[in-house]
């Protein structure tokens, strides 16, 4: 049996980071995974000034502060199950440097949106955007704003298809998280066609033309979920195909959603998922939190 890899959260005392705790929390909760709360702290730059050497009573107030909001999340853990298995680690790192080592042999990192701290900045800063773009596993953002509620507790898993392998990925993935919560996937294909003009056609071929476009992107979809259909027979599934932008199909399909998911780099809609506005924007404004998952080598 595969040894069973740790969901680890970043810890680091704000809002989101609470509301990261507990999206991570109920995700363990639900996977019957153990849990890793970690935090990093850093020494001030200008404690180096002209030589100097920070005071070890330095450190160790550094430390203490970052186990106490460990101790914090450790309540909002026990507030979602008991029966959690979690552990803590408390690092003096570099918050990138510290979880991208982690991401080598997590099964995910969470991170909370604009975050303080040493985990400052998670969505458009440097960290989250190393995280993001770098880490060896998926990686979930839960902005402060995407708290768990009745309305969304038991809400669909979304997973954008697009054909490329990390997309296979990530649908794999998306199965997964959806057999584990015991709800709907709902799997969406958005595409653009600038080759159907009706000012240039009649109007009965140009409906023919685009009716053979969409069962292509139909019959995409379909055969793309047909393994793991096989393979998670519990998993009730919904195939939506649009004529779209993905950041659009993909905000629309998520209103409810208690999770979307997006592969990295995938080729036609998604290109340029991680570094192009479509992943800025969804990062910012996915009404639920998001997770991307980035090729695996």
């Amino acid at each position: 049996m595969a040894d069973v890899k740790d969901i680890v959260v970043a810890v680091d005392g704000s809002e989101a980071s609470t509301s990261a705790v507990a999206w991570a929390a109920n995700c363990a909760w639900k996977r019957g995974e153990p849990l890793k709360l970690v935090s990093a702290y850093t020494m001030p730059q200008f404690m180096y000034a002209d030589g100097m050497v920070p005071p070890p009573e330095l450190y160790t107030e550094l430390e203490n502060e970052a186990n106490a909001k460990l101790d914090d999340a450790i309540e909002v853990v026990k507030s979602v199950s008991t029966d959690i298995q979690y552990s803590t680690e408390v690092r003096e790192a570099a918050p990138i440097d510290f979880l991208l080592n982690l991401s080598e042999t997590a099964e995910m990192i969470v991170m909370g949106s604009r975050g303080l701290g040493g985990l400052s900045g998670l969505v458009m800063g440097s960290v989250s955007a190393a995280v993001v773009s770098h880490a060896s596993c998926p990686v979930v953002v839960v902005r402060k704003d995407n708290e768990l509620t009745e309305a969304n507790k038991y809400g669909p898993v979304v997973v954008g298809v697009d054909g490329s392998d990390v997309s296979r990925q990530a649908l794999a993935i998306a199965f997964k998280e959806a057999d584990a919560r015991k709800t709907t996937l709902r799997a969406i294909h958005s595409w653009q066609e600038t080759q159907v003009h009706t000012s240039y056609v009649g109007v009965v071929e140009s409906q023919s033309k685009l009716d053979s476009v969409i069962k292509q992107h139909q019959d995409m979809l379909s055969e793309e979920l047909e393994g793991l259909l096989k393979q998670y027979p519990n998993v009730e599934v919904e195939e939506i195909v649009e004529r779209e932008r993905p950041i659009h199909a993909l905000k629309e399909a998520a209103t409810d959603a208690q999770l979307l998911i997006t592969g990295s780099h995938g080729r036609g809609g998604f290109r340029g998922m991680l570094l192009g506005s479509t992943s800025r924007a969804l990062l910012q404004y996915s009404p639920c939190p998001m997770m991307v998952v980035r090729p695996q080598k």
